[in-house]
């Protein structure tokens, strides 16, 4: 009958309309990248290319520092600005830089900042002075700030969500492999040919990474530009300092950070020296400690279930204490001793912190991560240099003495915040009343 086929058309129209909506609505979903989907493989071996350049680049002149020294004439603290510079200016940099990538793009910030910082990198080697060396390292810092202002940004728009934690995990992977593998190639290479072409190795290393990265990272399909606005960002931040726990999670990543930086960028002067006399190839393996870390930073999520945030935090400032206390010793297994917990405790602390401050800003989390990543390099800079100094001041001493202080703070801060949890406890109950 022509109404009860009308009817029917009808109904059977409805139905296809909605599947085919659902249909569109699931294709939109899963056109986001996912473990075992067309480009998810490209897209993370990209970005762990992009870790290690970076921090292969960074720290290329840590494990170096003696023989810069050296071939300069300066002191430790004096050379130890190569490090500080380019650490301190990422920490300068990588807020503005979040901001840019909102306008610009994620991909195009990245292969900005990677293009500038290999091209410096391979500047680097025929710096003249130190002031020169200073000052290249400075400008190599602010162009990689770019690339962990962007690539977290990238991967929360395009991976699904469940698959987040994994992707990022392997940027993180590719920052500690980038970290160790280029002081441990620079230890050896300077060994054989000098720390010139330790550095120009590097380099050469980054730009085929840098190339690989752009070659291979797939195109944003679900990136937004923005507008730049910088009375919303610096409110945005404004209201992030304004946070009580916030501001103590910066500070405790940036003490962690000055214990580590500081230790890092002197255990080289330290092992030159009598009674150890180390090769400076010896010198940059000590650099696969790094290891410790990433297994330490991994069960850090289990280490807070188990202890809460501040019972890790203690964990972690007393297990980086007894290393200090360990390496003042003149043995050089109970030196690697110290070095495996100090560097235990820092990535530790540093994971539980960083992931307290995701955990604790409610809204925008991509400047309260920035400001955490400022903070966490202004205090590797300040490591580098007060390291430096205090180690020419009192050797490995007063760099151990300096290390002690800073685990105070992170004590201290620890404390600060048991204090003001009871009390707001109690306040609480109060007002229910």
């Amino acid at each position: 009958m022509p109404s009860a086929s009308t009817g029917a058309s009808t109904t059977v129209g409805a139905t296809s309309s909605v599947r085919s909506s659902v249909r569109s609505s699931t294709a939109a979903v899963d056109s986001r990248l996912t473990p075992g989907g067309p480009g998810y493989r490209r897209m993370s071996f990209a970005l762990f290319l992009a870790g290690v350049a970076t921090f292969a680049l960074l720290y290329s002149t840590q494990a170096l520092l003696p023989l810069v020294s050296t071939d300069f004439g300066v002191s430790a603290s004096e050379a130890s600005w190569t490090v500080s510079a380019a650490t301190g200016a990422l920490a300068l940099f990588v807020l503005p830089m979040s901001a840019l990538s909102e306008r610009f793009g994620r991909r195009t910030l990245m292969t900005a900042s990677l293009a500038v910082a290999v091209t410096v990198g391979l500047l680097v080697p025929f710096a003249p002075s130190i002031g020169a060396l200073v000052a290249l390292r400075a400008v190599q810092g602010a162009a990689l700030a770019g690339l962990p202002a962007s690539a977290t940004a990238y991967l929360a728009e395009e991976v699904r969500p469940k698959a987040l934690i994994t992707a990022i995990g392997l940027f993180v992977a590719g920052n500690s492999v980038g970290g160790m593998s280029g002081r441990v190639i620079t230890g050896w290479v300077a060994q054989e040919w000098g720390w010139r072409v330790a550095v120009a190795a590097i380099g050469i290393i980054a730009v085929a990474c840098a190339v690989a990265f752009r070659m291979l990272l797939p195109a944003p399909k679900h990136f937004t530009p923005g507008s730049l606005r910088p009375r919303v960002l610096a409110r945005t931040v404004r209201d992030h300092l304004a946070n009580p726990l916030l501001r103590r999670l910066y500070a405790i990543g940036a003490l962690f950070m000055m214990v580590f930086g500081g230790v890092y960028t002197v255990i080289g002067y330290r092992l030159t020296e009598a009674p150890f006399s180390l090769p400076q190839g010896i010198i940059g393996s000590i650099f696969l400690v790094y290891l410790v870390g990433t297994v330490s930073a991994s069960t850090a999520g289990r280490l807070v279930a188990r202890l809460g945030r501040r019972g890790s935090l203690y964990l972690a400032g007393g297990t980086t204490t007894a290393g200090l206390l360990l390496s003042l010793v003149d043995s050089l297994p109970l030196v690697l001793l110290g070095l495996v917990l100090i560097t235990a405790g820092f990535f530790a602390g540093h994971a539980v912190a960083s992931s307290s401050v995701s955990h604790t800003a409610k809204q925008g989390r991509a400047q309260a991560s920035a400001l955490y990543q400022s903070a966490y390099y202004i205090g590797s800079s300040a490591g580098s240099t007060l390291g430096a100094v205090a180690f020419h001041a009192g050797g490995w001493a007063g760099t151990v003495a300096l290390g002690l202080f800073a685990v105070l703070g992170v004590v201290t801060i620890t404390l600060l915040g048991s204090h003001a949890a009871r009390a707001q406890a109690r306040h609480e109950p109060a007002l229910a009343h």
